[in-house]
């Protein structure tokens, strides 16, 4: 029996998305590829590129960002650890604290929880100082509302005193038509 009603739950996870190193538009799009294309994963919503100066550490290449919104029938850290296997997948490798990598995916939002343990804090905490999170957010969900903060992402972004420098670079890396990924 195949009913919507013995379906698991669907959660929104939306996350940010970096790159400065390789073909940084190529490796962002195949990783949004990837990650819809994992079990119980529905790619929703993409924002534009941005063009970032570098957030933490000034000397290394600015990065392509950008928001997306996934739905997922996994549980918070189920849907963690895919995030943590596609940065590995995509040639990730942790080194200095904000230093370059070919991939940074940051879960941003998962529906409205509040949770923190030694490995993932959720939402993010760099979401509402962070003008390269703030605006791509923006885009694809102005009216989301942080759930320890109460603010709505438009706000947030209004409040902002962040001024590093963000270009909308004016393209999705991927296109959306009726959640089916073109």
């Amino acid at each position: 029996m195949n009913s919507a009603k013995n379906q698991p739950p669907l959660h929104l996870a939306t996350i940010g998305m970096g790159s400065n190193l390789g073909d940084r538009e190529a490796t962002l799009r195949e990783a949004i590829l990837w990650l819809g294309e994992q079990s119980g994963n529905r790619l929703r919503s993409c924002s534009s590129l941005y063009e970032t100066e570098p957030f933490g550490k000034a000397d290394q290449g600015w990065f392509l960002n950008c928001v997306i919104q996934i739905e997922t029938s996994r549980e918070l850290q189920g849907f963690f650890r895919v995030l943590q296997e596609g940065e590995v997948r995509f040639g990730r490798v942790r080194g200095e604290r904000w230093g370059p990598r070919t991939l940074d995916l940051d879960l941003l939002f998962f529906d409205d929880a509040v949770y923190s343990d030694a490995e993932l804090t959720v939402p993010h905490p760099g979401v509402a100082v962070r003008r390269f999170v703030l605006e791509p957010l923006c885009e694809v969900a102005p009216d989301l509302v942080h759930p320890s903060l109460g603010q709505r992402a438009s706000s947030l972004l209004g409040q902002l005193t962040e001024s590093s420098r963000v270009v909308c670079l004016g393209r999705p890396p991927v296109v959306l038509n009726r959640s089916v990924i073109i």
